[in-house]
């Protein structure tokens, strides 16, 4: 760790936990719900508890004026839904880019056991040399997808985590393995942070139960991207995320907290 990165990781995340939004998924899957009007969901996510968002270069003149003083990350590679293979991430802009527009750390997705780990581990190598040069910390994306893997078997999941240590990231992402006792091994593959990722919108309870069992397993937070720019209150679910990983709620007392419905 150098003082820039320890000082920029304060940035993005509250006293070593982090609630971070990601809406890098313009790339991906066009101008989505949540998307369109991108200044408005990224002030309710920051104004309702997200420590951090995160989206692709071009989007960070909408989004300083937006964040609410919070922290802002640039992902610096990513594909398609409509391309051949969405799977085969390339590189879209650099650590020096990245600080250009004003970022806090820069992030970057890996998929261990996919036909592009090879060259998606030498540009993960690639960028964290230059984040260390610039004292930008690195957040990697690490997720178990492939021909023949299960993306929620955490050996699978400890070993991309532990791939993105290996290779010098700064705070890994990766999948949820559905519980708290076999998400332990997946955080104790690694000594970084551990957040997960929240994949598709599931109803309130399931995203706040999912949160609770990762800080259980002892993780540092989430990443998550639809589950919370695309719900009807974004504001609502960011708060109450952000209780579980800062205030150490229960589900219970989150949804009430944020003024989210008790469903069963």
């Amino acid at each position: 760790m150098t003082t820039g990165i320890d000082a920029r990781l304060d940035r993005i995340g509250t006293d070593g936990s982090y609630v971070i939004i990601p809406m890098d998924h313009g790339i991906t899957m066009g101008a989505v719900q949540g998307l369109k009007d991108i200044e408005s969901t990224i002030d309710g996510v920051t104004s309702g508890g997200a420590d951090a968002v995160l989206t692709q270069k071009g989007i960070a003149p909408r989004v300083h004026d937006n964040k609410n003083d919070k922290g802002y990350i640039v992902h610096l590679n990513g594909s398609t839904t409509i391309g051949p293979d969405e799977q085969d991430k390339r590189m879209t802009g650099t650590v020096e880019e990245a600080i250009r527009v004003g970022a806090d750390a820069v992030s970057f997705h890996i998929n261990v056991g996919s036909d592009y780990e090879p060259d998606q581990i030498s540009q993960l190598s690639e960028v964290t040399e230059q984040a260390q040069r610039f004292g930008m910390p690195v957040l990697a994306m690490a997720y178990a997808r492939g021909p023949g893997v299960d993306s929620t078997d955490p050996e699978a999941l400890g070993h991309a985590v532990r791939l993105a240590e290996e290779l010098g990231a700064d705070i890994v992402k990766t999948g949820y393995s559905g519980d708290a006792e076999s998400f332990q091994h997946v955080v104790e593959s690694t000594r970084l942070p551990v957040v997960i990722a929240g994949g598709s919108k599931g109803t309130d309870r399931e995203t706040i139960e999912m949160v609770r069992g990762v800080m259980d397993a002892g993780g540092a937070g989430v990443s998550m991207g639809r589950s919370v720019f695309q719900h009807e209150t974004p504001a609502a679910i960011a708060r109450a995320v952000s209780g579980v990983v800062h205030e150490d709620l229960s589900t219970d007392e989150a949804l009430a907290e944020s003024g989210l419905a008790l469903e069963a």
